[in-house]
């Protein structure tokens, strides 16, 4: 259902029977790990108006993998990371 290097992936997935008959697959919730868990590769600073998907495309390669370093850092809400000199935790990319 999803690729294999989505925050998704591996998740599983299950349906929800609506009051009008309609059945709905979801993915069941994700639960995130904390930061200090994840595997280091390295600590890195923003650059000044980088965003998060550019510094993540600099350090591991692909913009889409964002979440990666959200989780790192326990950062719910992505943008907060977007500041100006912030050193973040890159992790390590696991399996989904």
């Amino acid at each position: 259902m999803f690729d294999f290097t989505s925050r998704y992936a591996g998740l599983a997935t299950t349906t929800y029977s609506a009051p009008d008959g309609r059945v709905i697959a979801y993915v069941r919730r994700r639960f995130l790990p904390p930061g200090a868990a994840l595997p280091l590769l390295a600590e890195v600073a923003v650059q000044p108006r980088e965003r998060l998907d550019l510094l993540t495309h600099r350090t591991l390669g692909d913009p889409l993998q964002f979440w990666r370093v959200a989780d790192a850092n326990d950062a719910l809400n992505p943008f907060e990371l977007e500041e100006d000199g912030r050193t973040l935790r890159i992790p390590v990319p696991q399996p989904g």
